[in-house]
């Protein structure tokens, strides 16, 4: 997913000045909590969106939700609210999350498949690919995508490796166009 430079900047300030002062972990868990809610509260979104709504009632709606977490992702948010990029907030902090991530060596992992996948067949996928390191620590996201049709997409980093059925057929479709 593309992450807008907005996002980038204030994810990078916000690392800076946790690195600075020894926040990092607990901002870091702070901003999975925030990235989760933003997620999965579309009426929180639409609240958010809604320009209509002073920047003022968004910043005491904010702190209301999000008191138990700490002054300085609580000061992060009032400020990105002040500056009119609340629509931006669930990619500051997942950017964040990315960066701190990055940091610590861990590889991000998105395993898409066409069902539901047993624990030994994903560690099978896995351990057939040198894109994820032996011995590595890494984020797994698993997503279903019926239109697969069978096989999977395993996306590591900025690699990929496209062993889906539906791709299959379509490079026999190409062939048979061009022959």
């Amino acid at each position: 997913m593309l992450t807008s430079k907005v996002a980038k900047r204030y994810a990078q300030g916000l690392l800076e000045f946790t690195n600075e002062t020894g926040q990092t972990a607990t901002v870091f868990s702070e901003m999975k909590d925030v990235a989760k809610l933003m997620s999965q509260s579309t009426d929180l979104n639409k609240f958010f969106m809604t320009p209509y709504i002073d920047a003022k009632k968004k910043v005491e709606v904010a702190k209301e939700i999000f008191k138990s977490l700490s002054a300085s992702s609580q000061n992060l948010i009032t400020l990105v609210i002040r500056h009119g990029r609340e629509n931006q907030l669930k990619n500051i902090a997942q950017e964040y999350i990315n960066k701190v991530e990055d940091i610590n060596g861990v590889q991000r992992v998105t395993l898409t498949t066409a069902t539901e996948l047993s624990k030994e067949n994903i560690d099978q996928i896995l351990g057939s690919t040198n894109l994820v390191k032996a011995g590595s620590n890494f984020d797994l996201k698993l997503n279903v995508n019926p239109d697969l049709l069978g096989g999977y997409i395993l996306r590591v980093g900025d690699q990929q490796v496209d062993a889906s059925v539906k791709s299959k057929l379509n490079q026999i479709k190409k062939d048979f166009q061009l022959n």
